[in-house]
């Protein structure tokens, strides 16, 4: 399956590099489990930052921000398999939830929970 790992990035970090980067690394410890099941992990960011700043973004949540980061997570549901969402509040991984439940898309709390990497 092609996973959406949603977890917290930007949310409760004030704008901080470094919170944001200790963020991005929680997000990303869980996809080696799901790669080496056969799983293929995906965060938003892995699209969204590269697009943001090869479009000129420059400060975090600027009108380019919110241009790119939401839809770049919205157009990753149209074709993910399923969303592991990570503990810890986030607007934007909530908001990856609702999409996904709407859409019929499986939702796990745990990355032990998805088919094949709990066995």
């Amino acid at each position: 399956m092609l996973i959406l790992i949603a977890g917290p990035y930007r949310s409760g970090t004030g704008d901080d590099p470094q919170k944001m980067a200790d963020n991005l690394r929680r997000l990303e410890e869980v996809s080696w489990p799901l790669f080496k099941t056969g799983h293929i992990p995906m965060i938003g960011e892995w699209i969204a930052l590269p697009v943001w700043q090869s479009a000129g973004g420059k400060t975090l949540g600027d009108e380019l921000y919110d241009q790119i980061f939401y839809p770049t997570a919205e157009r990753l549901l149209a074709i993910c398999d399923a969303v592991l969402r990570l503990p810890g509040d986030s607007k934007g991984a909530d908001t990856d939830v609702r999409l996904a439940k709407e859409r019929g898309i499986p939702v796990y709390y745990r990355v032990e929970d998805v088919p094949g990497v709990g066995n």
